[in-house]
């Protein structure tokens, strides 16, 4: 991978805060070729990488105008990086975790205007089968954020933030390992204060998918109905007109192994919608083609996109050149299962991918690697956070916290 030192130094901030000094990575910038080494020749995209941070504090990480001047800020765990230099700011007592001993209280960030006051708030999923809160934006003024409850029980390591019931607000889809329900919370309307009311798409100990540490989920239309669809690597839940109602219709399916986030799409254009996975702690990612079998019921067959990077645990779905096709940004989650010998590719370098999409009867996805020392958390941000219009990507891990800005192409 052919890499430029754009900016040698690391720049050291200190910022002292509520009595504590907080000494850290503030911003080292390099300019990073999107390097292609396996598969046919596709545009190379460039990318600026902004280390704000080196020490682990989430798996997760999002982005907003936190203080409202017009910079997009990135949010991870008790943390937000105030653009465009990146300095830190607590929001929360921050905790130190071990890398290699131990896990985070902070595995999924969110950014939602919850209470609809206009600024921006941070929604923080712990550990999985732990608790979800979402931090309220302080308008400016100094200090932590106020925490308040979303549910004390959130499990499942893909968590989703969808819009179940066409509010146009985003809600949340997991599991309550506590409860043995798979369950959707509604993002408030009023009451913000309150935990997220609940809605219950099945429960009982039969239910798949019920386990804290359950991998993989998915929201979208299986079936062509028009009616958004709940997935698992398994099977999926078949939406009703009114998400409200509990017991969703189960069907049974082969969708691969356990994975991070699902996506449901038309990848080879027959019309019927597919799905697309990736391994969450093994090497692969997939597409599932649907199809039909003589009586018109779904059938799978599963068809590999790469074999080559493992703990692939976040998965973006997202035009990242702007050819109005969606491609697949993923990478390796670092330490995943910290150190431990069961984690196949333990020690592989922590790389960052985009893969690009190449549609027909038989797609493909030609691959790019972005680094090769950040990798990905439980999931992946990809949005334009410094409003040149293009695409940039946003991780927190064990690795810290980066962000890939991404550069026009000459």
């Amino acid at each position: 991978m052919m890499t430029k030192m754009k900016n040698s130094a690391i720049k050291l901030a200190v910022l002292r805060k509520d009595g504590m000094i907080f000494i850290g990575c503030l911003l080292m910038s390099i300019l990073t070729g999107s390097a292609q080494d396996k598969g046919k020749k596709g545009a190379e995209i460039p990318f600026k990488k902004n280390v704000l941070t080196t020490d682990f504090i989430t798996e997760g990480a999002t982005v907003g105008d936190v203080n409202k001047d017009g910079k997009k800020d990135v949010m991870a765990g008790a943390y937000w990086f105030e653009a465009p230099n990146w300095t830190p700011h607590e929001l929360a007592k921050p905790e130190k975790f071990s890398y290699s001993t131990g896990y985070s209280n902070s595995f999924l960030n969110f950014a939602m205007d919850v209470n609809k006051d206009g600024w921006i708030d941070m929604i923080r999923i712990d550990f999985p089968g732990k608790s979800a809160v979402w931090h309220e934006n302080p308008k400016n003024q100094p200090g932590h954020w106020k925490t308040h409850p979303i549910h004390s029980s959130v499990g499942n390591e893909s968590p989703l933030f969808v819009d179940v019931d066409g509010d146009g607000r985003q809600d949340i889809v997991c599991n309550d390992p506590s409860a043995k329900e798979i369950i959707w919370l509604k993002s408030p309307d009023n009451n913000f204060s309150d935990e997220w009311e609940r809605f219950v798409i099945s429960k009982g100990d039969s239910t798949p998918g019920i386990h804290m540490f359950t991998h993989g989920l998915g929201f979208g239309d299986i079936n062509g109905d028009k009616k958004p669809d709940v997935v698992l690597h398994i099977g999926w839940w078949e939406g009703p007109t009114d998400p409200k109602r509990s017991n969703w219709a189960f069907h049974s399916a082969k969708l691969g192994e356990e994975c991070a986030q699902m996506y449901i799409t038309d990848v080879n254009g027959d019309g019927l919608n597919d799905v697309i996975s990736s391994s969450a702690h093994k090497y692969g990612i997939w597409w599932h083609e649907q199809g039909k079998d003589g009586q018109g019921n779904p059938t799978w067959m599963t068809h590999e996109i790469d074999k080559t990077i493992s703990q692939t645990h976040g998965l973006a779905f997202v035009d990242m050149n702007g050819d109005k096709k969606p491609d697949l940004v993923t990478g390796k989650r670092y330490y995943a299962h910290n150190n431990t010998d069961n984690d196949p590719g333990r020690e592989e370098p922590s790389v960052l991918y985009w893969f690009q999409f190449q549609p027909g009867k038989n797609p493909s996805w030609i691959p790019h690697q972005i680094d090769a020392n950040s990798g990905v958390g439980l999931h992946v941000n990809v949005e334009d956070i410094n409003n040149d219009g293009l695409p940039d990507i946003t991780v927190g891990n064990k690795k810290g916290v980066h962000v890939f800005e991404q550069q026009k192409l000459k």
